[in-house]
């Protein structure tokens, strides 16, 4: 059995004045490829994360869309999460 997993996550810091947005793409429980919008681009981190990495950072259609996912899925989606991790203490 083969395990094929993305994780998107968004760490709001004051709000939304600081957001960061990371996905992660995992197979077989082992981390190939990420990324960071502090980075700004896709890191491999095994050799096959490292070639997928390569080719999809030179395409500058899903780049761009990768560098605004903070604001069309972070921001967008802040009031949502705010029930949920802000106000619940």
């Amino acid at each position: 059995v083969f395990q094929f997993m993305a994780r998107d996550e968004c760490y709001f810091i004051n709000g939304t004045e600081k957001v960061r947005y990371m996905q992660t793409y995992l197979y077989n429980r082992q981390q190939i490829l990420m990324f960071d919008s502090d980075v700004g681009h896709l890191v491999g981190f095994t050799p096959y994360g490292e070639r997928l990495a390569k080719r999809l950072n030179s395409d500058p259609v899903l780049m761009e869309s990768e560098r605004t996912s903070v604001d069309w899925l972070c921001r967008h989606n802040y009031e949502g999460f705010i029930p949920f991790s802000v106000e619940r203490r």
